[in-house]
């Protein structure tokens, strides 16, 4: 049986801008898990990464790195309970 995973995660930093959730969704495309991912009002970026552990982790571990004019400076993950909600990664509007 696959170790599927959801983690909810808020990035901080200058990522609003710079193309952090187009460059997200291709990252999580290549790696293959689905959720979403969007702007919040603060500044902040919110994503939900689900699909196989491993997978989960290396997008948690790209969004330390971000797209190439962001600046991360926190990653703030909480586990959840696997969901399997999406079949796919979308980006969201700020309002959703």
């Amino acid at each position: 049986m696959t170790d599927h995973a959801r983690a909810h995660v808020i990035i901080k930093g200058i990522v609003q801008g710079v193309y952090f959730r187009a460059e997200t969704k291709d990252a999580a495309d290549g790696v293959g898990v689905t959720g979403w991912v969007r702007n919040r009002p603060e500044g902040t970026v919110e994503a939900v990464f689900e699909g196989q552990r491993d997978k989960v982790k290396a997008a948690i571990d790209w969004c330390w790195k971000g797209s190439p004019a962001s600046r991360v400076e926190d990653v703030a993950v909480t586990w959840e309970s696997y969901q399997g909600e999406s079949d796919r990664f979308v980006i969201r509007s700020t309002r959703q």
